[in-house]
């Protein structure tokens, strides 16, 4: 039997949790009450914080019994996550927590599917959430007042975290019959052609574009992971630029892991691997103040990559592809990889691309699965977007 999991610091929330949790009961729905907090342990649960600190890689030790509260509190983050990851049972989620309660519930929430109801009812809801949303799906409601005790505001607040999470569970969205998803990335200076993939596509498939600025990739690969996609079109893989940069929109170092890991139908590029991404041109770098920029917009300062910089990239993406072991395609645009990058362009540098072609081609090993193809085309020609989107049906069937 699926059931609602309500989790927090029983040991300084635990009149709050228990309130909730008769509510959801109340709905008729099933309840499974977990404890992770830190210090004193709780009674009247059905998971105890011993029990999930126990999911932790170095045991419960790593978790319980510390002395300093910071550290107990990440460690308890990764073993909730590890533990939610192990249940087959989670019909949702309803968290209860301050800053600390907050952090380790959303470590949990954002290791689960996107689709799986997640409520955090927190202090902190009315700031800045970004860190504990992340990619994921989770909502947030503000606690209003702080949680020492049951008051009638937060009776109130209770009630509808309770009927929002239990019409949630009860009512789950049904998968769709549709078309199988794809996963494409564009930029600003690539969107000329992943549009023309989409023409070429959207009769058989519901295509999901995703900005490439960091976030954008994280979740794509996300959904992969999550096996939400039949497949990925990753044109833009600008975001490898500025994580080996220094770059404001930075992919992190697991950027192409799910595609290793699902062994998805991939067709990659080099899209907007011309630019590092700076906000206003003011905050560049001191290093970066004599480099080749390009004002986008007031607010993001673009900077063209050099040859040397071009080879570290391929380099990178060539051993992170070689980690594939799925039908792989990697398309390069012999004649430039942005809107920028092209002959009488701000960017246009063919030293530094070719620098970036061949250490990809020089680092890919490639297979019968995996293929590296060059093409005597622009990346925002409409050749090299039919060219993608055929090479991604011949994959895929």
């Amino acid at each position: 039997m699926k059931r609602v999991h309500v989790v927090g610091t029983y040991d300084t929330k635990g009149e709050e949790l228990a309130y909730l949790a008769g509510l959801i009961r109340a709905q008729g729905l099933a309840v499974t009450e977990v404890d992770v907090g830190t210090r004193e342990p709780a009674a009247g649960v059905d998971v105890t914080a011993a029990e999930v600190a126990a999911f932790h890689p170095q045991g419960a030790a790593a978790v319980l019994g510390l002395g300093d509260r910071g550290t107990a509190v990440a460690a308890m983050g990764e073993a909730f996550a590890r533990f939610l990851a192990s249940r087959d049972d989670v019909a949702a989620v309803i968290g209860l927590g301050g800053g600390g309660g907050t952090s380790i519930v959303t470590a949990g929430m954002r290791a689960l599917p996107y689709g799986v109801p997640k409520l955090m009812v927190s202090t902190l809801a009315s700031g800045d959430v970004s860190p504990y949303v992340d990619v994921s799906d989770i909502a947030f409601m503000p606690s209003v007042t702080d949680m020492a005790g049951l008051n009638g505001l937060s009776r109130v607040i209770l009630h509808n975290a309770a009927q929002a999470i239990a019409g949630m569970a009860r009512m789950p969205a049904v998968a769709g019959e549709g078309k199988p998803s794809l996963g494409l990335t564009m930029f600003g200076v690539t969107t000329t052609c992943v549009m023309a993939i989409v023409d070429r596509l959207k009769a058989d498939y519901d295509c999901m574009v995703f900005h490439a600025t960091g976030t954008g990739g994280r979740t794509m690969e996300k959904l992969a992971d999550s096996g939400l996609l039949a497949g990925v079109l990753d044109i833009t893989t600008t975001e490898v630029c500025d994580l080996l940069f220094g770059g404001v929109l930075p992919a992190t170092q697991d950027r192409f892991g799910a595609i290793a890991r699902t062994r998805l139908p991939y067709v990659g590029s080099v899209g907007a691997l011309d630019m590092v991404n700076f906000w206003a041109v003011d905050t560049v770098p001191q290093a970066f103040k004599g480099r080749n920029l390009y004002k986008h917009n007031p607010n993001v300062t673009l900077m063209r990559t050099t040859a040397e910089e071009c080879r570290q990239i391929g380099e990178w993406i060539g051993g992170r592809l070689n980690a594939c072991e799925g039908e792989v395609r990697f398309l390069i645009p012999e004649k430039g990889v942005s809107a920028l990058d092209i002959e009488g362009g701000a960017f246009f540098d063919p030293q530094a691309d070719a620098a970036l072609f061949d250490a990809i081609e020089r680092t890919v090993v490639q297979t019968e699965q995996r293929r590296i193809i060059r093409l005597p085309l622009h990346i925002n020609d409409p050749a090299f977007a039919q060219a993608a989107a055929e090479t991604f049906l011949s994959i895929s069937n």
